[in-house]
């Protein structure tokens, strides 16, 4: 059996699957359940002052029979008061002290507000601190979550201030509204963080009414923004890891969320750098028992591609994400279709007639039955026809042997070097 045991900046945990500060670690009660189903940590729901939340607050996004594919809300922090939070976590470190109980806080931008938080947190047992610089919904119209989050000077300043007392490794999680993450990723880490934790939820309205004209969710006939979640920000999420993963300036663990499902979301996160990894919406719609399937999946993984710890998969395609100017532009892939399992739907054809490059034909053969065949010299490797096929292994993409590689970057150089040469030679 491989070594699941996860470190994040000191943080230790039996494996690196985390609850999420959300719903799920409302109270006590969840945590330890969760803990009982075998989840390694948790992150409290936010923590602050008590607020009022309103009903309804939850709202999905289904695609295609999929029921769930993203998730919206317009909860805030907790509702219940910080006494009553801080007697469940340390009644709950004290029932599981080998699992990572990490508090989630949101203040005021104060010093002192910060001081006084953190000093009352870590005097019942929490391993860590994350700072919620994320929630782009009700708290950042009242200055905090997101609204600090967009703000570097106030990400740094805030990150530096609750570090002057800290005992504790400190988590700044960072909002994805923003343009570019690594700033204030960057910023976190010259205010003293201990790692840095993204991505938060994305600013969304998850739907209209038609027949009532009604935002999606709404209270009493009004609507907001609010924070999306689930399997379909996943991409976002792994890009913005990456690009924090492989900033040298951002040299502190990375813990990752977003739309982790499966004991293979996680791998694909790890493998872009993040040292263990958060879940929520997937344990919101089937429950804390999915972390079985996840425990399972990812020890088999370790053990068959004989890897003894998850640190061994840490950061290890991170070298692999470059900037598009880095990309060999002499690489060359085709699609060929495999007409024994082809079943002529025709949707490669459509896709490509209509949208693409108009490289596949509609042939007959002896019989008189009809076949598709790619003009491969046409053909530049979109992968169109292979997404939208439904049948696995009908179209297939084959690399073809091509020239010298030469990235864009490279072939500018080249460029400047002989208009240099040309200038020289005319002098």
């Amino acid at each position: 059996m491989a070594d699941l045991r996860a470190n994040l900046a000191g943080i230790q945990s039996p494996n690196p699957f985390w609850l999420a500060s959300a719903p799920p670690t409302n109270s006590g009660y969840q945590v330890q359940r969760a803990f009982e189903a075998g989840w390694g940590g948790a992150v409290w729901k936010t923590l602050g002052e008590p607020i009022l939340n309103v009903s309804s607050r939850f709202a999905a996004v289904s695609f295609n029979g999929q029921r769930v594919a993203g998730f919206n809300n317009i909860e805030l922090i907790t509702d219940r008061p910080l006494e009553v939070n801080l007697k469940e976590i340390k009644d709950t470190k004290k029932k599981f002290p080998n699992n990572a109980i990490i508090a989630s806080l949101m203040v005021e931008p104060k010093r002192e507000k910060w001081h006084e938080i953190v000093k009352k947190v870590e005097a019942v047992g929490v391993d860590g601190l994350e700072l919620n610089f994320g929630c782009p919904h009700g708290m950042a119209e009242r200055g905090m979550g997101a609204a600090s989050g967009q703000v570097p000077e106030l990400v740094e300043k805030q990150t530096y201030w609750a570090k002057e007392v800290a005992t504790t490794p400190l988590i700044v999680k960072l909002t994805p509204n923003i343009t570019d993450i690594t700033v204030t990723a960057k910023s976190a880490v010259e205010g003293g963080a201990d790692a840095v934790s993204m991505i938060n939820t994305i600013n969304s309205l998850a739907g209209v009414d038609i027949h009532s004209w009604n935002t999606i969710p709404h209270v009493n006939g009004k609507g907001a923004h609010g924070g999306y979640c689930g399997p379909a920000v996943k991409p976002i999420a792994l890009n913005m890891i990456a690009e924090c993963a492989r900033n040298p300036h951002i040299n502190v663990p990375i813990s990752g969320m977003g739309g982790i499902s499966s004991w293979q979301d996680a791998v694909e996160f790890m493998l872009m750098g993040a040292s263990a990894v958060q879940v929520c919406t997937a344990a919101m719609h089937h429950g804390f028992s999915i972390v079985e399937d996840m425990i399972d999946g990812l020890n088999n993984y370790l053990d068959e591609r004989g890897l003894s710890a998850i640190s061994d998969l840490v950061g290890g395609a991170v070298s692999k994400y470059r900037d598009w100017g880095d990309l060999d532009l002499n690489h060359k892939v085709v699609a060929r279709i495999n007409n024994e399992t082809c079943i002529n739907c025709n949707k490669c054809h459509i896709s490509c007639e209509d949208t693409s490059h108009q490289c596949i034909d509609i042939l007959k053969g002896e019989n008189g039955k009809e076949y598709l065949q790619v003009r491969e010299e046409d053909c530049v490797g979109c992968n169109l026809c292979s997404i939208v096929c439904p049948v696995d292994g009908a179209i297939s993409m084959i690399e073809i042997p091509s020239d010298k590689p030469m990235t864009w970057n490279e072939r500018q150089a080249a460029l400047s070097g002989t208009l240099i040469s040309t200038l020289k030679a005319a002098e």
